[in-house]
């Protein structure tokens, strides 16, 4: 039998698991990641043709990331569910290189991208990488 104490606990952590789960399941490849790839990422990365040979379009995003193995890294762009293992991560977060890769932190040529939008790519590979 559970003690008070033990079942506030439990209750606790099913709490955060439930929540954490229910966050990084509200992240939308088309809402939140697709935005910042077209204003960010496709004027360099359009066709395929280009550095990475990526296609970061709307229309093309999501097949040219998602289980893809990366040209500069023996890492995949996205590998669904570990941000920690997808490439991707590292470009924008500018540990590529300690990750086997190569060629500078992207978006090439500006700022890094906001924590808070990193977050939301993490957290959208994190729940799987849905094309949602």
């Amino acid at each position: 039998m559970m003690s008070g104490s033990q079942a506030f606990v439990l209750a606790a952590a099913l709490l955060v698991q439930g929540g954490s789960a229910g966050a990084a399941e509200s992240v939308s490849f088309a809402k939140d990641v697709v935005p910042v790839l077209r204003s960010h990422c496709a004027t360099c990365h359009l066709t395929g043709q280009e550095a990475g040979n990526m296609k970061l379009h709307p229309a093309a995003a999501w097949a040219s990331l998602v289980k893809v193995a990366s040209i500069e890294s023996p890492l995949r762009r996205v590998e669904p569910g570990s941000p920690g293992k997808s490439y991707l991560m590292h470009k924008l977060d500018g540990t590529h290189l300690d990750a086997g890769g190569q060629g500078v932190q992207m978006p090439f040529g500006a700022p890094p991208l906001e924590p808070e939008v990193r977050e939301r790519i993490r957290s959208w590979i994190a729940a799987g990488a849905p094309n949602n």
